[in-house]
């Protein structure tokens, strides 16, 4: 599959690179190639070939996500060095 030059700058404009004329011609033959590849793979069978995202027999190690309380000293120590509180709570600056 090969792109035109239009394609190759409307997906330039999509990522927001701005791409000289050089770099147009260079990438857009690069993203053929690999667009090519990827039509070879659709061709594939895969029939009775279950997904995987992996096969190394890895397993997810990470703990439960469980929330232990404080003891109410450690608390009370924690929210005095705040700069700001209401209530129990820290007081901070929205991120928007």
């Amino acid at each position: 599959m090969n792109l035109s030059k239009n394609e190759v700058k409307k997906i330039a404009e999509l990522a927001r690179l701005e791409l000289t004329d050089e770099e147009v011609i260079t990438y857009g033959k690069q993203m053929s190639q690999v667009l090519g590849y990827m039509a070879e793979l659709k061709e594939v069978d895969v029939d009775g070939v279950e997904p995987t995202a992996q096969v190394t027999g890895l397993t997810n190690v990470a703990r439960e996500d469980v929330a232990d309380a404080w003891p109410a000293d450690e608390v009370a120590a924690a929210l005095a060095q705040a700069p700001e509180r209401q209530g129990r709570f820290v007081k901070v600056k929205r991120v928007i």
